[in-house]
C-alpha cells in the first residue's frame, strides 16, 4: 500500500516538472534558452528574445536615450517595434527575434531635455535621429556604435551605389580626411580618436539645429519627415571638410544657414507619399 502510493507521489511529481518544462519552452518565460536575457522588447513587441543587439549611443556618450529597431524605415518607433533605454554610460542592449539582426537598420532617438551628453554632462538641448546601417548590425557583438558617422554610413549604404559597407566607409573615410586604415564603425571615444569624436559632435549641432524642420508629433508619437532628414544628412556630407576640426565654427554656422534655407525651402512629406530614391534625396554626397 505505502508503496503503491509513493509511486503514484512520485509519478504526479514527474508529471508536473514536465509540464512546467513544457510551458517554459511554449512561452519562453520571458528567457533565451543558455543566455539568461529577459524579455522586454518594447511597446507591441511579441515577447519573444532570441538575440540581443548591444552597442553604445554617441556624439559623447548619450544616456537615455531611445534605441530601436526600425522594421519599416521611417527612423521612428513604431507599435511592435523592440526598444529600449541607454544607460547612464551610453549603453544599450536591444533584445530582437534571431531573423530580424542584420535585416533592419538600429535607430537611437536623442530627446531634448532628457537625454544626457556625456561629453557636457547636461541635457541635450535639441532632440535628434541617429542610426546605423543594417548591414553593421551584430547579434554577437558588442560593439553596435550609433553616432552621427554611423548616421552617414547609414544614408550612403540606402543610396545604393556602394556594393559593400567597405567601399561606403573608405569613401566617408576619404571625405573626412581621415587616414588609411581608420575604421569607421569604431567606438571612437574608447580609441581616443579625437578628430572622430570632434566631427560627431559637429554633425550633432547641425543635426538637433535642424530638427525643428524635421522632426513633428501624432499624438504621442514623435514623427520623421524622412526626405528632409535624407536631404540633410547628404548636405552635410557634402560639406564634411567644413565640420572637420575643432576651429570650423565658421564653416558651421554657414552650412547650418544652407541647410535651414534647403529644407525650408522642401514641401513636407504628407501622409503615404512615398520616400525619395536616396540617390535623389541625398545629393552630392558620393562625389561621382
Amino acid at each position: 500500500m505505502k508503496s503503491s502510493y509513493v509511486c503514484n507521489y512520485w509519478s504526479a511529481r514527474r508529471l508536473v516538472a514536465m509540464c512546467f518544462v513544457s510551458a517554459a519552452i511554449i512561452t519562453g518565460c520571458g528567457q533565451i534558452a543558455g543566455d539568461g536575457t529577459s524579455a522586454g522588447v518594447g511597446t507591441g513587441g511579441t515577447g519573444t528574445v532570441v538575440a540581443s543587439i548591444a552597442g553604445t549611443v554617441a556624439d559623447g556618450y548619450l544616456v537615455n536615450a531611445t534605441v530601436y529597431l526600425d522594421k519599416n524605415g521611417n527612423y521612428q518607433l513604431d507599435a511592435g517595434e523592440p526598444s529600449t533605454t541607454t544607460d547612464a554610460h551610453g549603453a544599450y542592449t536591444l533584445n530582437v527575434d534571431t531573423a530580424d539582426v542584420g535585416r533592419y537598420p538600429v535607430v537611437a532617438l536623442v530627446i531634448k531635455g532628457v537625454t544626457i551628453d556625456r561629453d557636457t554632462n547636461q541635457a541635450v538641448v535639441n532632440s535628434y535621429v541617429l542610426s546605423m546601417p543594417k548591414d553593421t548590425v551584430s547579434g554577437t557583438l558588442s560593439n553596435n556604435f550609433i553616432s552621427p558617422i554611423s548616421s552617414q554610413l547609414r544614408e550612403m549604404m540606402e543610396t545604393g551605389k556602394y556594393s559593400t559597407m567597405q567601399q561606403a566607409a573608405d569613401a566617408l573615410r576619404t571625405r573626412m580626411g581621415l587616414p588609411a586604415g581608420t575604421d569607421m564603425t569604431a567606438e571612437y571615444i574608447a580609441a581616443n580618436n579625437t578628430a572622430m569624436h570632434t566631427a560627431a559632435q559637429n554633425m550633432a549641432t547641425l543635426m538637433g539645429n535642424q530638427m525643428g524642420q524635421i522632426l513633428g508629433t501624432n499624438g504621442s508619437t514623435i514623427t520623421v519627415d524622412v526626405n528632409r532628414y535624407r536631404v540633410m544628412m547628404g548636405t552635410i556630407f557634402s560639406n564634411l571638410p567644413s565640420v572637420m576640426g575643432a576651429n570650423s565654427q565658421t564653416g558651421m554656422s554657414n552650412l547650418n544657414n544652407t541647410m535651414t534655407t534647403i529644407l525650408s525651402n522642401m514641401p513636407m512629406t504628407l501622409v503615404g507619399q512615398p520616400y525619395r530614391n536616396m540617390s535623389t534625396a541625398y545629393w552630392g554626397m558620393t562625389g561621382r
